[in-house]
């Protein structure tokens, strides 16, 4: 671990998620410097596009948030939210976009919470809510969730649901009449997890270097299978280059 941090792996992990030519919807911080780095590692092909409209950006300086005018340099279409939208749920160019996202609660499923802790009437803690969470959740056909690993964060139930991920099984988008897709990895500080082809629920398949399966399980608040783990690789000294000195070199979000 003296040669990177969690917070570097975690960026490197979602990165090799992504694919070559896939259109990717992210949001603020890592999930940007993951999109990023993708893009100068193995999906040179692919298009950053942020809620704020800006599609197929050079971003030479890492921005601050998907409001700042750094975005939009150089854009393909500096568009407005709707631009952005109707690319995420358009239904040709919907089967290729990965949403990148983060929450406060996830369960076995990959349903999200970012609304509030507690009953909705009377929460313990609010947050600011779903933003463009449920809409990437329930329109693009990949999603990709930053956590970080606690037990009070992998939770059994729910305390309000934000954003779908299977909802409750195999049959869950296609009862409540949302498209196919859905989550497809979970990345924390301690491992990656995926969802099962028919069960559609969460299991480990990968865990960070020097930390055991026992140790996630123990830090979260539901079973998982972690039969199909395997280590994740850490990151290459080209990776680790890349993302320091092109992805993120002022170390803003790092």
């Amino acid at each position: 671990m003296s040669d990177y941090t969690l917070k570097e792996l975690m960026t490197i992990a979602a990165a090799r998620e992504i694919q070559d030519g896939d259109i990717v919807f992210c949001g603020t911080g890592i999930s940007m410097v993951a999109a990023m780095a993708a893009k100068h590692i193995c999906a040179p092909n692919s298009t950053i596009f942020f809620e704020t409209g800006a599609i197929d950006s050079i971003l030479e300086e890492t921005p601050l948030a998907v409001a700042d005018p750094r975005v939009m340099f150089w854009t393909s279409v500096n568009g407005n939210l709707a631009d952005s939208f109707a690319t995420m749920q358009n239904r040709f160019t919907g089967v290729h976009v990965v949403g990148i996202l983060g929450a406060a609660q996830i369960d076995r499923f990959g349903n999200l919470n970012s609304t509030c802790l507690g009953d909705y009437t009377r929460p313990k803690t609010r947050f600011s809510g779903s933003g463009g969470a449920c809409d990437v959740g329930s329109f693009v056909n990949r999603t990709i969730t930053f956590m970080q690993h606690e037990k009070r964060k992998f939770v059994p139930k729910l305390d309000y649901l934000t954003c779908p991920g299977y909802l409750d099984g195999p049959d869950g988008r296609k009862k409540a009449g949302l498209p196919e897709g859905g989550p497809m990895s979970v990345i924390t500080n301690m491992a990656t997890m995926g969802f099962d082809e028919n069960t559609k629920e969460m299991f480990l398949t990968g865990y960070f270097p020097g930390i055991s399966p026992q140790k996630i399980l123990d830090n979260m608040g539901f079973e998982i299978d972690i039969s199909r783990a395997v280590e994740v690789p850490p990151p290459t000294p080209e990776e680790l280059h890349i993302l320091r000195e092109r992805c993120d070199p002022q170390r803003l979000i790092l």
